[in-house]
């Protein structure tokens, strides 16, 4: 179609009306929408182009009796470009409402892709801020590659008898609130949570504020560093909250464990100022300002997670080595998370990196022991480590084992001096940022001065088992 034939044989009223709407209704802006997607080579449906998230302010009321969540996501992001649309990662929950600097947005809806389009587009640089409500039954979401219905892993919004548990590797935190759901985009976050009374409610970051009103208790928690949304994390029920500190000069230490644990607990939960002091010696100055533990029973979740200042441990899994590899991670995945998934080796390789120091350290285990039983496991040469075939396979053992045998290589190709200055030295490069492989075997050659290529095409990327050492 001409469109200048078309304006001259419409009324001027409905010329205009015609090009507001081409353009997204913005006075001399000329955006388009973001992408749907940052083409994660192995989740290519999560996250989202064209903003950068800086700020999630997350208002959650949570029923356990009917199940239902009432929920209000204020979102401020930077647009990357001029925008007339834009998108965001969520499941399951019905809109309730959306606004885009204070005016209404039309929302459409496909799969787990929210698509704004504002009453006007958005200028590149320009500083914006959207506000989604939301209600319903939050879901969890079911890994569904394991043949045995016994290692299916779950993650999303895990219901428990008086409450709940969130938690989001890689993209369950889209179960619990809209947003830009890939590493790449880190936030601070607030995250108030009203309950009934006699339930607590814990988060990420320090606690704020607690306060009751009439039979319903609201907890307010304040993340100040940046955190991935697949580290957020919440937990409802009846727990025992406690607050220290490590050290004199330490982070602040909150614990909260289901009173059906207390005492299976204790004897960890002592332990944790202890390995924040070791790690603190080996990785460098802690880069937060509190740490700790949110224990709970073993049928709520298979499996423990590094989320941001306080990891989730199931009680069967709440052993120090298991404290140590998630403290370790507040360092490495938390502090210097993955650019794309496929770098998720860089979390996990120093996190089981860290339970050998720990292990020869007081189990008296040389890191060449370590090492060889590592070696001789058959399953750490499923792949290599920094390309996992699939995201079904991003948590498989190769991630771990294998990208701890990297670690311990390069270790013994540049000396132990020269490799604690890289254990210390790569996080603190890129602190509250993101990092991909590449940037790492670049960092590595840089700091030591020598060509690692033999490290990298044998064990890092190689796809065959090399002889025994």
């Amino acid at each position: 179609m001409d469109l200048r034939r078309l304006l001259r044989a419409l009324t001027p009223a409905a010329a205009l009306l015609l090009l507001a709407g081409s353009t997204g209704g913005g006075a001399g802006v000329h955006g388009k929408p973001g992408a749907s997607g940052v083409r994660d080579p192995l989740f290519r449906g999560l996250g989202n182009g064209g903003y950068d998230v800086g700020h999630y302010a997350l208002t959650l009321d949570y029923d356990p009796a009917t199940r239902r969540l009432q929920g209000t996501a204020e979102i401020t992001a930077r647009a990357t470009q001029a925008l007339s649309a834009f998108n965001l990662d969520f499941r399951g929950l019905t809109v309730d409402g959306v606004t885009v600097d204070g005016e209404k947005a039309a929302v459409n809806r496909a799969g787990d892709e929210l698509t704004l389009r504002p009453h006007r587009d958005i200028d590149k640089g320009a500083t914006f801020r959207t506000v989604v409500r939301y209600s319903g039954e939050p879901e969890e979401i079911v890994d569904d590659d394991a043949e045995d219905p016994r290692d299916r892993s779950k993650e999303g919004w895990l219901k428990t008898p008086n409450g709940a548990l969130a938690v989001g590797e890689p993209a369950g935190s889209m179960t619990w609130f809209p947003g830009n759901n890939h590493p790449s985009d880190k936030a601070v976050y607030d995250i108030t949570v009203t309950v009934p009374k006699g339930l607590t409610a814990i988060s990420n970051g320090e606690l704020r504020s607690e306060r009751s009103t009439g039979s319903r208790t609201t907890f307010a928690w304040k993340s100040d560093r940046p955190m991935a949304s697949y580290l957020a994390t919440l937990a409802i029920g009846r727990y025992d909250l406690r607050r220290g500190t490590a050290g004199r000069t330490g982070p602040q230490i909150i614990t909260a464990v289901d009173r059906a644990v207390a005492g299976e607990s204790a004897e960890v939960l002592a332990r944790v100022p202890e390995v924040m002091e070791w790690a603190k010696d080996n990785f460098g100055p802690y880069p937060f300002t509190s740490i700790g533990a949110t224990v709970v029973p073993q049928y709520q979740i298979g499996y423990a997670l590094e989320t941001q200042n306080r990891p989730v441990f199931p009680i069967e899994q709440f052993d120090v080595e298991t404290l140590v590899h998630e403290v370790a991670h507040q360092w490495y995945g938390n502090s210097v998370s993955p650019a794309t998934w496929k770098d998720m080796w860089l979390n996990e390789s120093f996190a089981q990196y860290a339970e050998w120091i720990w292990l020869e350290d007081f189990e008296d285990t040389p890191l060449q022991e370590s090492f060889q039983e590592a070696f001789d496991t058959e399953e750490n040469w499923a792949f290599p480590p920094a390309d996992p075939p699939s995201g079904a396979e991003v948590s498989d053992p190769p991630v771990y084992g294998r990208g701890a045998m990297v670690l311990y290589k390069i270790r013994q190709k540049v000396g132990k001096e020269t490799f604690q200055e890289i254990l210390t030295g790569w996080p603190a490069t890129h602190p509250y940022g993101n990092a991909s492989t590449a940037d790492f075997t670049e960092y590595v050659e840089e700091e030591s001065g020598q060509d690692l290529s033999e490290v990298w095409n044998t064990w890092l990327y190689g796809t065959e088992k090399p002889a025994r050492p």
